[in-house]
């Protein structure tokens, strides 16, 4: 029988999470990494026993670890990230000039087909790669030498590059989201990059229609459908058919409009996944109860999915990095919570139950399926 893996970063260690195909029981690993940040975890598609972690502290700085047996045993890999190419400085918030600076890894995306490449997305917001399992990087400069970069402005969490798209269709295709700048895609493996936000509106800044300073939270795609693209943003549920050149909003009958993560169901392109929040500035599901929103027609309309999820005092967040989907049909949908409870549906969202509780804050789930 297949198995998954949950890989969870929390803010004071990894855990490793498993179960058979009937995802009934679980078996929890870790702490791996104790007392440290993992901003990110995310396994090989190319190789399922070849794991990586951003591994994070500020007192000793960023670490990427390696894993080749499934998270049973780590290695440090590589902590040299240098930003190449771009001098000058990026605007802070009251738009005095600010050095670019580095600070963190926040997403680790590896290659669909070689699990030795692999890429970084960093906070000042800037894209490594690296093509021999995360020993020596690179910054694709490519993108901070868009000529938008000394206007990027930082988000409330920093400004992060957080969501890393690599097209199934377009090898040379990549698509990115930066807090607060927006999306930018390459058709050329990096050389050169579009800003791709043109319908997103964003009252908080000078001009609500700008071509970059949006605050985007998170991107999501089907690979049977890479052209249409999911956003969760700063206010508004968005949606492009078109690669990113155009988005509509599709908040529909959400009861917020606000919340960091969305996913896409593993079998219907058009079934998506948020967890509304009630503001930006109050991060709990508006009146206490816990619901993840599914819409099944792409966005606009919306249901609660609330079976085995708190309906009152609740007062959780959960995180941009933090849901995702195994490939079981049924398919099964994940998330962590600010509150340390990591939840799980074996049917599509209709019913939940934590696989474990008063874990540190989750900061990251992803999920692999294992035959």
């Amino acid at each position: 029988m297949s198995s998954v893996r949950v890989l969870v970063g929390t803010h004071k260690g990894a855990f490793v999470l498993t179960s058979d195909g009937k995802r009934e029981r679980w078996d929890v690993g870790g702490p791996h990494f104790g007392g440290w940040e993992i901003y990110h975890m995310k396994g090989s598609p190319a190789d399922p026993d070849r794991l990586y972690a951003s591994q994070t502290s500020g007192w000793f700085g960023q670490v990427v670890q390696r894993s080749n047996d499934g998270g049973t045993t780590w290695e440090p890999v590589g902590n040299q990230f240098h930003y190449e190419g771009v001098p000058g400085t990026h605007q802070w918030y009251d738009g005095t000039p600010r050095p670019w600076e580095f600070k963190r890894v926040w997403h680790l995306e590896p290659s669909p087909v070689d699990p030795d490449t692999i890429y970084a997305g960093v906070e000042d917001a800037a894209l490594f790669r690296s093509v021999d399992g995360g020993r020596e990087w690179q910054e694709l400069p490519g993108l901070r030498g868009h000529g938008s970069g000394p206007a990027w402005q930082p988000g409330a969490g920093g400004m992060c590059l957080h969501t890393i798209i690599l097209s199934p269709s377009e090898p040379a295709r990549i698509i990115v989201a930066i807090s607060a700048a927006g999306v930018f895609r390459t058709d050329d493996t990096g050389q050169t990059w579009r800003p791709a936000n043109r319908g997103l509106r964003s009252e908080g800044i000078p001009d609500p229609a700008a071509e970059v300073g949006h605050c985007v939270h998170r991107i999501a795609m089907h690979p049977s459908r890479p052209d249409v693209l999911f956003m969760q943003k700063h206010w508004d549920v968005m949606r492009s058919d078109d690669g990113g050149d155009c988005w509509h909003e599709v908040s529909g009958n959400l009861p917020s409009d606000f919340g960091f993560p969305i996913e896409v169901h593993a079998h219907e392109p058009n079934t998506i996944y948020v967890v509304p929040i009630k503001s930006d500035s109050e991060h709990y599901p508006p009146d206490g109860r816990l619901r993840v929103y599914r819409s099944r027609t792409g966005g606009d309309e919306w249901e609660p999915l609330t079976n085995g999820l708190p309906q009152r005092d609740c007062y959780v967040n959960v995180l941009r990095d933090a849901m995702a989907v195994d490939a079981f049909d049924p398919c099964g949908v994940y998330f962590g919570t600010t509150g340390g409870q990591v939840y799980a549906s074996a049917n599509a969202g209709d019913s939940w139950a934590p696989i474990v509780r008063d874990l540190p804050a989750v900061l990251s789930v992803e999920v692999q399926t294992l035959p």
